[in-house]
């Protein structure tokens, strides 16, 4: 009986988790591949397990336990008439409009019956399992930890396995079959439960470590919604973090989730294999070196940076649920503990996907989810409670942020070298004092949130910022740099362009497109007689690139964030746009899904230069756009692809799809930057370009900087239902 309920409690799970990376993929072309998809789908399949979690707990308490059996194996059947999965034909998300409204409902019309169904079977199987009669039945909640486990599995094999081997379709078909058999396996988890004999509650007796259920108060409830609510904002917040900077795809999704997935498996077991005061004692070790990593935004080393925020994540998550665990009450409230969990999780989904875009300008949820960990966390000295530790409690920790906030101040006054020495000065010396705070957990989380608000003051080396605006897309920081020569426009932590602010310099592309660097080249060899009536840009950034046009050529940028075309258009900010000579026009919307309401054979350039901080959409990069881009460019034409990058080495991937679609294909890596040209502002980039003869790149070929790229002998080809991203990351 007990192999049998953890069966199916396992194949519920499996499908739960693998439905979303799938669905999400499927989204992806359609909203530009930005990490707001995947924390958007999260809030939704989040509010969804909220309402099979709701399902679960009021009908078995309406209905009794045996006749909600009943009933649910007739709801079972329901989702067999919308099987398989996938995006209803002609539904395309709105271009002008905050997207979110259309996704959820794509989201309650494609899949939300079938997850909904699925979601009840947790709390709803563990409640069938209390009322068996079986010797575990008293405390069923470790068959908590195989549903979890189902999920992370599901998850952690799904950018390794399921991904690399089934096209979406597929996967779509494969998990109908797997629905089919949960509904088997379903229908004998009723059966056994309608042969057991009645259990009287009475007669179950309570687990050991489980209270009675006299003690659930409303605070008691809120605690735990408190708890769970920490996790489902970590994991977002450290998810969008991974994301945005590397590229928005399933494995760096998956990644975070299948931890957290791993917490409550672990949290959740008959015998902890990581005893849970251990773990809150790890917190105070991993969490301020990370908010230091966040305050200095390091970029290097990526695998030491991944394995920093991942392993904070799982500490933080591990306290949260372990306090969670201690804390469960008998049985009889299983549905409705688990309900409080689900209010918890839904609500963490909304705090990042939807309230902390329209309240904060940057991405700060992410910081304020780990004070409110440390605020969590048991305290290591619980007979310390004297009316002056109370009152040290929130004196220490005032006192500190005073005293970063002086500390920046000095530093910046007195221009103190080396930068080392301002640096430990502003951040090693507070987070030391701060750690002394550990053994309170009121003190210690109170002593993190001064030394962020502290640092609200300290300038980086970047400079100072005139103006920040978040959008569905993203962060974007208008920064002047410290020796005021240039204007730069953020993305997350990628700049996305900058202008000089010397009027007789104002109009000279620089950073990537600087005159000397590929980009100016490629115009060099394409200019006067040679120019292309029409040129197409997706990614607007600052519109620097604008600046290489000729009066009598039509520009086309395709710009999916109207907060940056509002930025780019601002004369205060950026002027490239105003006083380059072409006619300009602006597409807001994702550049694919605009492109193909372009004439065919239009553009004589097509210029790929769309990133999401330092992310370049996967969907701009498969066969399938290839294809779209080359019925679109004229004979003779060249498609571009700005690929520079911290983290990914795309020309393999550029040079397979070249050889897929039987183009040309050459590149050019401009890292080699004098100082003289960092001064006068060039950037480091690196360019790949396409044309369908050898004769359209004939005039880059004569220059020895320009070299041709070969495919990789029986690579796969990136398309929109496969790509392998871990075989072209940097990890130096």
């Amino acid at each position: 009986m007990l192999v049998f309920f953890a069966i199916t409690l396992f194949v519920s799970a499996t499908l739960l988790f693998w439905v979303q990376p799938m669905f999400a993929k499927m989204v992806l072309p359609l909203l530009g591949g930005t990490p707001a998809v995947w924390n958007t789908c999260m809030v939704f399949f989040q509010a969804a397990l909220l309402a099979g979690y709701g399902y679960a707990h009021v009908a078995t308490a309406w209905l009794g336990v045996r006749r909600q059996a009943a009933i649910h194996v007739g709801l079972l059947l329901l989702p067999l008439l919308t099987l398989p999965i996938g995006i209803p034909m002609g539904w395309s998300p709105p271009v002008e409009k905050n997207p979110i409204p259309w996704l959820f409902v794509l989201l309650l019309v494609s899949v939300g019956l079938p997850f909904f169904v699925v979601s009840a079977s947790a709390p709803m199987l563990q409640k069938w399992f209390s009322d068996t009669g079986h010797r575990s039945a008293k405390d069923p909640y470790f068959l908590y930890g195989a549903s979890n486990l189902g999920s992370m599995l599901a998850l952690l094999s799904y950018p390794v396995m399921i991904e690399p081997q089934l096209r979406l379709a597929e996967q779509s078909w494969v998990w109908a079959g797997g629905y089919g058999l949960l509904v088997v396996l379903t229908l004998g988890c009723a059966v056994i439960l309608w042969r057991s004999p009645v259990v009287v509650v009475g007669q179950r007796g309570q687990g050991a470590g489980l209270d009675g259920g006299s003690g659930l108060t409303v605070r008691r409830r809120v605690r735990w919604v408190v708890l769970s609510f920490v996790p489902s904002s970590l994991m977002l917040g450290v998810t969008t973090h991974l994301s945005t900077d590397i590229t928005p795809i399933p494995l760096f999704w998956v990644v975070p989730l299948a931890l957290y997935l791993l917490t409550f498996v672990l949290a959740f077991a008959r015998r902890p294999i990581l005893p849970h005061l251990l773990m809150v004692r790890a917190l105070p070790l991993v969490i301020l070196p990370l908010l230091i990593s966040i305050f200095l935004n390091l970029q290097q080393p990526l695998w030491l940076l991944i394995l920093l925020h991942l392993l904070t994540f799982f500490v933080a998550a591990m306290v949260c649920h372990g306090e969670l665990v201690k804390d469960r009450p008998p049985a009889e409230y299983l549905t409705e503990f688990y309900l409080w969990m689900s209010v918890g999780g839904v609500l963490g989904g909304l705090f990042n996907a939807l309230v902390a875009p329209m309240v904060f300008s940057s991405v700060v949820e992410y910081s304020l989810a780990m004070v409110l960990a440390c605020l969590l966390r048991p305290s290591t000295r619980p007979d310390e409670q004297k009316p002056l530790s109370r009152w040290l409690d929130f004196g220490l920790p005032l006192a500190l942020g005073i005293l970063v906030a002086g500390l920046i101040w000095a530093v910046k006054v007195s221009d103190l070298k080396p930068v080392w020495l301002s640096i430990s000065l502003i951040f090693g010396l507070p987070s030391v004092l701060c750690f002394t705070f550990r053994d309170r957990p009121i003190r210690f989380g109170l002593g993190v949130a001064a030394v962020m608000l502290a640092n609200v003051f300290y300038t980086s080396t970047l400079g100072h910022i005139l103006h920040t605006e978040r959008s569905f897309f993203g962060v974007n920081r208008i920064m002047v740099d410290p020796e005021e020569k240039y204007r730069l426009l953020f993305h997350g932590s990628t700049i996305h362009g900058w202008q000089s602010l010397d009027l007789f310099r104002s109009r000279e592309p620089l950073s990537y497109f600087y005159r000397t660097g590929p980009i100016g080249q490629l115009f060099t060899a394409f200019s006067g007689a040679n120019a292309k009536p029409k040129v197409a840009i997706a990614g607007l950034g600052i519109g620097s690139m604008a600046c290489y046009g000729e009066p009598e050529q039509q520009w086309t940028f395709y710009e999916i964030d109207p907060v940056v075309e509002r930025i780019a258009r601002d004369p205060q900010y950026f002027t490239y746009l105003r006083d380059c000579p072409p006619k300009i026009n602006v597409v807001l919307g994702d550049a694919r899904l605009s492109l193909r309401r372009a004439p065919d054979r239009h553009y004589g350039f097509i210029f790929l230069d769309a990133f999401s901080s330092d992310a370049i959409p996967v969907h701009l990069l498969t066969r399938e756009a290839i294809e779209l881009y080359l019925t679109k460019l004229a004979d003779g034409g060249i498609l571009a692809f700005n690929i520079t990058n911290r983290y990914l080495d795309l020309r393999p991937v550029l040079s397979d799809l070249a050889r897929d679609a039987g183009l040309v294909c050459m590149a050019q890596d401009d890292s080699d930057i004098s100082e003289a040209e960092k001064k006068s502002g060039k950037a480091a980039s690196r360019w790949v370009v396409m044309a369908r003869q050898q004769n359209d790149l004939s005039k880059l070929a004569q220059d020895q900087r320009w070299n041709v790229l070969t495919s990789r002998p029986g690579a796969r080809v990136w398309t929109d239902n496969f790509s392998n991203i871990l075989e072209v990351i940097r990890w130096h």
